[in-house]
């Protein structure tokens, strides 16, 4: 299985299962939180969430790309 486009309430969902808590409302950006850690997550809008964006978001939460595609 690859890395797909997802759409933003999708891709919260996932986060959530990672034990990532939110999104919160902050600024600009929407954000979650795991512990100590805060990571910006792009703004709901109508188009998905891009391959490389999704990347390097996952990157940034410390996510393996095989565990994301696995859920």
């Amino acid at each position: 299985m690859k890395l797909t486009p997802i759409s933003w309430k999708e891709f919260v969902k996932r986060l959530k299962k990672f034990g990532w808590k939110g999104p919160y409302k902050g600024g600009k950006h929407f954000f979650m939180v795991k512990g100590s850690r805060r990571l910006i997550i792009p703004n709901p809008h109508k188009s998905e969430i891009g391959k490389d964006l999704l990347r390097r978001i996952l990157k940034q939460a410390k996510i393996p790309l095989k565990e994301w595609i696995k859920e």
